[in-house]
């Protein structure tokens, strides 16, 4: 269909799409006027609550289980996207499962855990939804990764590994279909307000130290990212293969 395809015809799916950044770039795309897909795994409730919100603003919305780090549930989920909304054009992998400690201390498990939400995560969504974007011959693929990638933070071996594996993976894939009109980059949000970024504003302490790491000095809002990932989506035509940093300049 080219560039000339309608937003309004375009079908997005944002996985763990139901709270915090993902919550914010399901509203975002919806509001650019996509059909959108609100991947949850265990949170039923908050996933209906996304749907019901973009039904109000008059946009078509579906709510679908799957641990993304079970192949056999992301076959599911990607098989009922076909059946009741045509297909996935704009996947955006956000889902995420967060285990910390210092190296000594780090099960097995939860390594285990982090680097299967993560990256096998993005790899099982791929390999399904990408079959269905060549045989249009369009795609936006945008993989939501983490500072912890860039710069590190102590206890994060397994959350920085797997965010960083993301950035190889999106690369060379962006290099396999970029002949394909589907596009594949990395946005890097910096200092966030979510449920996993909880710790570090429980005190004004924590938040001052964090904020002091930043030349905007202040956090971001979750539409930042929501905005970026938009523009990806929608006008990013000619941009494959980048990593983009929403920080206020913490990265620098």
């Amino acid at each position: 269909m080219g560039e000339s395809m309608e937003a309004s015809k375009k079908v997005a799916l944002v996985t763990g799409g139901s709270r915090g950044i993902g919550r914010a770039i399901v509203i975002g795309l919806a509001q650019e006027g996509a059909k959108v897909i609100v991947n949850y795994r265990s949170k039923p409730e908050a996933a209906q609550e996304v749907v019901e919100e973009i039904r109000r603003m008059g946009q078509e919305a579906l709510s679908i289980q799957a641990d993304v780090a079970h192949e056999d549930e992301v076959k599911a989920m990607v098989e009922e996207a076909v059946e009741k909304m045509g297909g996935v054009d704009i996947l955006i992998n956000n889902a995420a499962l967060h285990r910390g400690g210092r190296i000594q201390k780090l099960s097995t498990e939860d390594w285990d855990t982090v680097i299967h939400s993560v990256l096998k995560g993005t790899f099982n969504c791929c390999r399904y939804i990408v079959p269905l974007m060549l045989e249009k011959g369009w795609g936006r693929i945008i993989n939501i990764s983490s500072t912890v990638a860039l710069h590190g933070y102590p206890g994060d071996t397994a959350y920085g590994a797997a965010k960083a594996g993301l950035i190889g993976f999106s690369k060379s894939l962006a290099k396999e279909v970029a002949k394909k009109n589907i596009t594949v980059n990395v946005v890097i949000p910096g200092f966030f307000r979510t449920d996993m970024t909880a710790p570090l504003f429980d005190t004004e302490e924590k938040i001052q130290k964090e904020l002091m790491r930043i030349p905007m000095g202040r956090p971001g809002r979750l539409e930042e990212v929501a905005e970026l990932v938009s523009f990806l989506a929608f006008k990013g035509s000619y941009i494959t293969g980048a990593i983009i940093q929403v920080d206020g300049g913490m990265g620098m």
